[in-house]
């Protein structure tokens, strides 16, 4: 066993685990670190703790100390220089004419390097941008070029649930979200309806897909031929959730349809739930990231 603790360099990101020293920690604690990007300052997600060594991939830095009233002000005067620095890069942007829309602008705590995150359509030529930023901050210039997924995490903002985005308040992770999914939940595969503001699939679809895969292990699908207590009949209707079929009964195929529970059915040959290859390529795009 190995004593761990998790801290996060974002309200909600990823957490990274630290050897903290035979330090105690508290949840929210500030910390100092060394990461791949410099000294950073995080805090605690996790407080200490025992876990396997075997989950550890990879030896776990140390911790250097506890955040000082000296560090809190340092990273109070990187946001206001953060401020600056996001104005300086919108102008240049535009002076150099490049197709590319500036997310946010992040200080290390060392001030060692400022990243610049960034969306765009296509691959950005900023070789000069990145001279003329190096010149006015006297420091190193890190690009980065991201998707719209996280320039939603960073930027928060009221999905169409009118609620605060997941990613912005919950999700430490993005989950694969696939148009499958959409599709074994019933959904109208309507970019407009599986959509979040984002332009990308809802991410929401993953919470409960675990059960409707589930649920599909043992519901007859659409098309699927079943046996009744009315006698043979094809499956046009299933409700995942309530476990209700409806079903036109082969002895009266011109008659109303029937509704029958799950329990109360068999099936002789399954149905599928296809994607048409023309549907496919419609939503591609709303998968990727």
């Amino acid at each position: 066993m190995i004593s761990i603790i998790g801290v996060r360099f974002k309200d909600v990101g990823k957490v990274y685990y630290f050897d903290p020293t035979d330090i105690v920690f508290q949840i929210g604690d500030s910390v100092i670190v060394e990461t791949i990007r410099g000294i950073e300052c995080g805090k605690v997600a996790i407080a200490n703790k025992e876990i396997d060594e075997e989950k550890i991939s990879s030896p776990l830095k140390k911790v250097i100390r506890k955040a000082t009233e000296n560090d809190l002000k340092i990273i109070e005067e990187n946001k206001e220089k953060e401020k600056k620095a996001f104005t300086i890069c919108e102008q240049k942007i535009r002076q150099h004419k490049l197709q590319m829309k500036l997310v946010n602008v992040e200080y290390t705590f060392d001030n060692n390097k400022i990243l610049f995150y960034f969306t765009a359509d296509g691959r950005v030529d900023f070789r000069e941008l990145v001279k003329d930023l190096a010149f006015v901050f006297r420091t190193r210039i890190e690009l980065r070029q991201i998707g719209v997924r996280d320039e939603a995490k960073m930027l928060g903002g009221l999905g169409i649930c009118g609620r605060p985005f997941c990613c912005n308040t919950f999700l430490g992770e993005f989950q694969p979200v696939s148009i499958k999914m959409a599709k074994e939940q019933g959904m109208s595969l309507n970019p407009v309806k599986i959509s979040g503001t984002c332009g990308r699939l809802m991410c929401c679809l993953k919470y409960e897909q675990d059960v409707y895969s589930s649920l599909l292990k043992t519901t007859p699908k659409i098309d699927a031929i079943v046996d009744t207590p009315d006698g043979k009949g094809r499956v046009i209707d299933v409700n995942l959730i309530t476990g209700i079929l409806t079903v036109t009964l082969n002895k009266s195929p011109n008659a109303a349809p029937h509704t029958y529970k799950v329990a109360d059915v068999k099936i002789i040959k399954d149905g599928q739930i296809k994607i048409e290859r023309s549907e496919i390529e419609k939503l591609k795009k709303l998968e990727s990231n």
